[in-house]
């Protein structure tokens, strides 16, 4: 059976370059993968030829032949490893490792290099602060436990001055290849760790890990104006790479505590303030905190409960720039309580003083009996 063009079995015009045809066959890869069609001869077939075409138009030297002689030019080179025993060295896996290696770290490209080495793994640090020290900003200690470098064979794994063998289940290369019918994956040999070498000696203080448990403590700066949820990265303070592969990162995880007083949105701070119903009546000044010290809210006469101030300025500056907010206060009408006979008899004779007046001193206790007055005639009706 005639093969088909490459170009065609792929979709991608003759002109097509290296990315297209790696995403070309990225997706026709993923959509006839016999994982993915278990039992399906037809996408099996697919699946093939896909590869085949990816083999020889991913390969700068097989492409120029194949666009001179079509397929008789590469009938020597294409598919090596597509024959019926499956796929072989410089077949399929060593595609799959070029083409999904930022996925599953096959072909030296994810996170283990050809000598074993790797980037550490990032860490977190949960920390709770208070509001003042997150608005005015601070700076503080922390430990960290976390694994490092091994200071006496430097991340080698082996005794100082000691000699290494080549290892035997990988002949030094680093990584081993599994394979189980069409999918193959490249990954770094279990019995070296991806280094290619065993040392006659381990390291006495590692014991051939190259790294050692420590807790180190680290001084945080913490800029003003943070937040619950922001998140500062302090570059290579993470776990310590292996086989001599860079430090991962930390990231400190800010919590902001709650404050007995203030609440935080953004920028703006809000607070309850609790006045006397006297003041709310007649008017006054009150001595509110904030974060800067201590200011008088006017309260002016009549002043309902629930009714917000604003302080514009005594907010939070953020993090992230911009103006500063402003500080919102929620007046309370309190009711006075344990009160004497005497003060009773005065409220009593102040209430006789409103007897029939309460639409004109009470406008929204009138309004709302009048909305519950017509509530029931409705429901008679």
């Amino acid at each position: 059976m005639a093969k088909r063009d490459y170009y065609e079995v792929l979709g991608v015009a003759k002109s097509a370059d290296q990315k297209e045809i790696k995403k070309a066959y990225r997706r026709l890869a993923q959509k006839y993968h016999p994982d993915r069609n278990p039992g399906d001869e037809a996408a099996e077939a697919s699946f093939v030829e896909v590869s085949e075409a990816y083999e020889v138009l991913s390969d700068g030297d097989k492409r120029a032949a194949y666009d001179q002689f079509g397929h008789a030019g590469v009938d020597g080179q294409a598919g090596g490893g597509f024959g019926g025993g499956g796929f072989g060295g410089g077949g399929f896996s060593d595609i799959f490792g070029d083409v999904f290696g930022d996925i599953f770290g096959g072909g030296g490209r994810g996170g283990r290099g050809a000598n074993g080495a790797a980037r550490g793994a990032d860490l977190r640090y949960n920390l709770d602060i208070d509001l003042e020290s997150a608005v005015a900003g601070t700076e503080v200690d922390i430990r960290v436990p976390r694994m490092a470098e091994c200071a006496h064979c430097h991340g080698d794994g082996a005794e100082p001055g000691t000699k290494k063998h080549s290892c035997s289940t990988c002949n030094g290369m680093g990584q081993v290849r599994m394979q189980q019918g069409f999918f193959a994956v490249q990954q770094a040999c279990p019995t070296c760790g991806g280094k290619g070498e065993i040392p006659d000696q381990v390291c006495g203080k590692c014991h051939g890990e190259g790294r050692v448990r420590e807790t180190r403590t680290l001084s945080v700066k913490i800029p003003a104006g943070v937040d619950t949820g922001d998140r500062i990265r302090l570059n290579g303070e993470g776990e310590g790479g292996v086989n001599g592969g860079p430090a991962g990162d930390l990231y400190v995880q800010v919590n902001v505590k709650e404050h007995s007083i203030f609440k935080r949105d953004g920028r703006d701070l809000y607070c309850e303030v609790p006045i006397s119903f006297v003041d709310a009546t007649l008017g006054g000044e009150l001595e509110v905190p904030t974060l800067d010290g201590r200011v008088n809210l006017k309260i002016p006469p009549e002043t309902q409960s629930g009714r917000q101030f604003r302080l514009r300025g005594k907010g939070v500056k953020s993090v992230r720039g911009g103006a500063q907010g402003d500080l919102m206060c929620k007046v309370v009408v309190e009711t006075p309580v344990s009160l004497n006979e005497k003060q009773k008899d005065i409220l009593r004779s102040f209430q006789e003083t409103l007897d029939g007046t309460d639409t004109k001193h009470s406008p929204r206790k009138s309004s709302w009996f009048d909305g519950v007055k017509k509530f029931f005639e409705d429901m008679r009706s």
